[in-house]
């Protein structure tokens, strides 16, 4: 499984002019499921994004957790983060799990976060959305979970 968590003051999801998930002050989440991904993958990925300590201590540090500031987590499908480029300058997304499987995934995921931890919001799978945010640093994380 693959992620990319960007820190943020704010975050928000529109759907054709709609806004469907928008957070505070937390972590945005873009996910993409691979063709080997399971509930094991699904379920190390929450782990390691509930329990990254990229948020900000007292002292200004990067050493606190989501779940530590109990801020906000705004989870998107992001098929593309599977991109291949290696092949010409138009990406191959081969390496992305079929959209079934993507879907069951990202709704385990979803599910998997929002047992454990709140706010949780989310995008649309498999829509067209604008993703809106405040990034808090920069702090931009790419994440691969096996």
């Amino acid at each position: 499984m693959i992620g990319l968590v960007q820190r943020v003051r704010q975050a928000r999801v529109e759907v054709a002019g709609q806004v469907v998930g928008a957070i505070g002050p937390g972590l945005l989440v873009f996910v993409c499921a691979e063709p080997a991904d399971d509930t094991l993958q699904a379920q190390r990925f929450v782990d390691k994004v509930l329990k990254l300590r990229i948020l900000a201590d007292e002292a200004g540090r990067m050493n606190r957790s989501v779940q530590d500031t109990r801020g906000g987590l705004l989870i998107v499908s992001q098929f593309t983060l599977a991109a291949d480029t290696a092949g010409g300058n138009r990406p191959s997304f081969t390496g992305a799990a079929p959209a079934e499987q993507g879907r069951r995934l990202y709704d385990t995921v979803l599910a998997l976060a929002r047992e454990r931890h709140s706010p949780v919001e989310a995008g649309e799978f498999g829509a067209h959305m604008a993703v809106h945010l405040v990034n808090d640093g920069p702090v931009t994380i790419p994440l691969r979970v096996a």
